[in-house]
Parts: structure tokens; sequence; C-alpha cells
């Protein structure tokens, strides 16, 4: 038998709602292989901090570092500010791990229609820098409480940075189409987006010259995302534009909720992390209507990870059948509750 420790973070909102139906999916994914997780439950996110003044506490790094990834739920509450909940637990966790890939994988499914027009089928990849770029801690304010008080902040681009996202891009595409478009803002932001630029078409010569690489602004970009959909499949794209267009693509084809994302440490120095992309939506935590395959797709992207593809096809193949069989959240235009969603995932499996 072999055993996998996983730190869970079910976190906030309705991280505690779809939290134990992956888990459960996961469970019943991995038993007829031999294969066991050790679920290394935390009650880590914004009640810990309401009673503690942190998000978790201090030796929480050294604890989640003793066990082989992070499976988080969902963090933010009303009651707590974006700034204590995303760099009280988030981003240390990325940082201090090194998870400096946030790989997003973005597809349509039958029975889902999408926003766009020709409701066009959907099979995407976003690599999105995860450590430095535009959401630096490089910054401050200054004047505060008068009327000349200001605020700035610094983008941190480094070769190293840009080059290492830039070599795991050209890993991707060359697997996939051998297409890779360049998320960029150069004609604008007169430092940072040209160094970008030119480093990522230097990984590309040296590293993927057999690929095709196109750099494009990212307003261009995004209206591409919405126009032609099926123009793209690999992009590459800083910290602040990967964020975006990653929930812009979720959102496009049918909803965010089944998003997922992996943030990965690929040299497997530290544990990577595994969420979805939805957030806490406290504006229906406790409904039992929240759709739990975002955290059940990130679960098949941990199975990947820790050196399960088959085992993380079966578990896709099992929600994309219950999506297909109309077994859908409201997001989605369905019925079903986050429950009986969960009770279907592992009836497909089985």
């Amino acid at each position: 038998m072999r055993t996998h420790a996983v730190s869970v973070l079910a976190g906030d909102g309705i991280g505690p709602e779809v939290m134990p139906e992956a888990l459960a999916v996961l469970d019943d994914a991995v038993a007829p292989h031999g294969i066991r997780f050790e679920w290394h439950e935390q009650p880590w996110g914004s009640e810990y901090y309401r009673r503690h003044g942190r998000m978790m506490p201090t030796d929480a790094i050294e604890t989640m570092a003793a066990t082989d990834a992070v499976f988080l739920g969902a963090v933010g509450h009303p009651s707590v500010s974006d700034v204590e909940t995303l760099w009280g637990m988030l981003i240390p966790i990325r940082r201090e791990f090194d998870q400096y890939v946030n790989l997003r994988p973005v597809r349509s499914f039958a029975g889902i229609s999408s926003s766009l027009a020709g409701d066009p089928e959907i099979d995407l990849v976003i690599v999105r820098e995860n450590v430095e770029g535009e959401y630096s801690e490089v910054g401050g304010r200054a004047y505060r409480g008068t009327p000349h008080e200001a605020a700035y902040q610094q983008a941190l681009f480094t070769r190293f940075g840009v080059q290492r996202i830039a070599r795991y891009a050209v890993d991707r595409a060359r697997e996939r189409s051998g297409r890779l478009v360049s998320a960029t803002k150069s004609n604008g932001i007169i430092h940072t987006m040209p160094f970008w630029d030119e480093i990522v078409a230097e990984v590309v010569a040296r590293d993927g010259a057999e690929l095709e690489l196109e750099s494009v602004l990212i307003d261009a970009l995004a209206a591409r995302m919405v126009r032609a959909p099926r123009s793209l499949d690999v992009i590459v794209a800083s910290n602040l534009f990967g964020d975006i267009l990653s929930d812009l693509a979720a959102g496009a084809v049918g909803s965010i909720g089944i998003a997922p994302s992996a943030n990965l440490n690929p040299e497997r120095a530290f544990p990577s992390m595994f969420e979805p992309v939805h957030g806490s939506a406290p504006d229906i935590a406790g409904r039992g209507i929240a759709n739990p395959i975002g955290q059940i797709w990130a679960g098949a992207m941990m199975l990947d990870h820790l050196g399960y593809p088959q085992i993380a096809a079966q578990v896709e193949a099992a929600f994309t059948a219950v999506i297909g069989a109309g077994v859908v959240t409201p997001d989605l235009g369905g019925s079903a509750s986050t429950a009986e969603v969960g009770a279907a995932v592992r009836a497909a499996l089985a």
C-alpha cells in the first residue's frame, strides 16, 4: 500500500463544502490501485484569523513541508481584508515553496453552453508566472492622510524567473500543438514587458526552435480569447496577466466553478499546491449548491503530479460524464446539490 500525506486546507466559504466531495472522490479513485491518502486537515483560514490574528500558525510552512502536497479549498471572507487572506496564506505558501508555475487548464464540456458566440469547443492551458512580476512586495504609501497621499507598486521581473516559466511553457507547448502565445504589453509598459519578450524569445529559440511563438498584446489577447479561443493552445503570461486571462477563459466556457489550478514546484524540492479557481463565494456559502467540480479537477491535477496520470484521467472522465449527463449545480443551469454532484462522480468512477 502506497501512502501519500497531503495537507488539506478547506479554508473559507464554500471551501468546507466542496472539499469533502473531492476527498471522497480521490479516496475512491486510488483505492483499487493499492494507494491511500493520509489527509492532514488544518483549520486555517479566516476563522483562524479572527481567533488568532493570523491566517496560519507560525510553523505552518514547516508542517506542510512534511507532506507530499497541499490541497486548498478557498480563502477569503467579507469580515477579513483581502490583503490579510492573500498575503497571510496563499502568497506565503506559493513563495516559501517556490511554486513558480500556476497551471490553469481550461476546456469546454458537452452539455454546458459557453457565453461565446457559436459556442466553440475550447481546450487551452495558461502557464502563469506565480511568484514575482506585478504581485511584488516592493512598494509603499507616502503622505498618508494628506491631499498629496501617494501609493507606488514596483513590478519585479528577474531573468531567472522569466527563463524558468518560459522553459516550462515550452515543454507544455511541445506536448500539445506546438503553438505558444506569450502575453505582453510592451507597447505601453516600456521596461518590464520588453524584458519579458526578449527572454521568452531567447528561451524558445534555444529550447523550442520547432515551436510557433506569438507575442500578443494583452488587450488584443483578451479580445481573441473571446472572439477566437480555438486559435489558442498554450499561453505563457506574467502573474497579473495570467490571473486575469485564466478567470476570463474559465467564465467564458460556462462557469468559474469548474476551473482548477496547480501551483507547482516542478523540481519537486517543495510540495506543490492544488486549488480550484472559484474562491470562497460567501454569497452561496452554507446553501449546499457550490460546484465541487473545480475542487475535484484540482484533485485530478494533484494525482497527475504525484505520478498517477492514468488515475487522474479516470477522475476527469468521471466528472466529464457527470456534466454531460446534466447532473450539475445551479451555476451551470442545473439543480443538483454539491453532495449530489460528488456522489454522481463517485458513481461514474465505480
